[in-house]
């Protein structure tokens, strides 16, 4: 079984212990630090599953990790341990992003508890990203979006789907779409009208990419 790796930041190592002890007989991989510095260290080259985050700390308060993880956009869950109950602490951790706010003292049952479901949301939202693009009721959808597509674009793009990965030489597209449509039209310019309708940027593509005298490989 695949072990969740989870990051402790907490100045109280006997409390760090104890509850690092019990997460690990829940089947967790964890690891603890006690300062900011420390942390943000190990975050950089290591990847956690979710992060339990005190706020009192002996470098920086642990709102810095917050802020951190904002600044390069790291995507992961922050529950924070603290003993700051007042409303204020709360208020900020949340529009720094946390997921989730426990006041110690600590259940480690229900600390447990809590990090399954944020687990499992997090498993969920991947999913959700991950998928991209998808083809339903004869509709494309782009990050959970309908896009709205000319009837050749939507040949073009639903082909490319089904062969994501694969470079498709212009010769075979060309041939797939003189069997679905009269359109004498440019290839590159659906290519071009599809990729501004993904947000695709021409120069610099993400997804719809341009194999110069191939073809073109649709990746996600």
């Amino acid at each position: 079984m695949i072990q969740n790796k989870l990051l402790i930041i907490e100045d109280d190592m006997d409390a760090a212990n104890y509850l690092k002890l019990y997460l690990e007989d829940c089947n967790f991989e964890v690891e603890t630090f006690e300062t900011v510095t420390q942390s943000i260290s190990s975050i950089k080259f290591n990847q956690y599953s979710l992060i339990l985050l005190d706020i009192n700390l002996p470098d920086y308060d642990g709102f810095e990790v917050l802020r951190f993880i904002n600044k390069y956009h790291i995507n992961i869950p922050v529950i924070i341990t603290s003993a700051y109950s007042n409303r204020e602490y709360k208020l900020q951790a949340f529009r720094l992003g946390a997921s989730d706010y426990v006041c110690k003292p600590i259940d480690p049952e229900e600390l447990e508890l809590r990090i399954w479901v944020h687990l499992k949301n997090q498993t969920q939202l991947k999913q959700i990203e991950e998928k991209v693009f998808s083809i339903e009721n004869n509709a494309i959808y782009f990050n959970q979006r309908v896009l709205q597509l000319t009837k050749i674009e939507f040949e073009i793009l639903s082909y490319l789907i089904k062969n994501r990965e694969k470079t498709i030489p212009r010769s075979k597209l060309l041939q797939y779409l003189s069997a679905k449509s009269q359109n004498n039209r440019s290839l590159d310019y659906h290519i071009k009208n599809i990729r501004e309708k993904i947000d695709d940027n021409g120069s610099n593509p993400k997804y719809l990419i341009t194999e110069y005298g191939i073809g073109y490989k649709l990746i996600f």
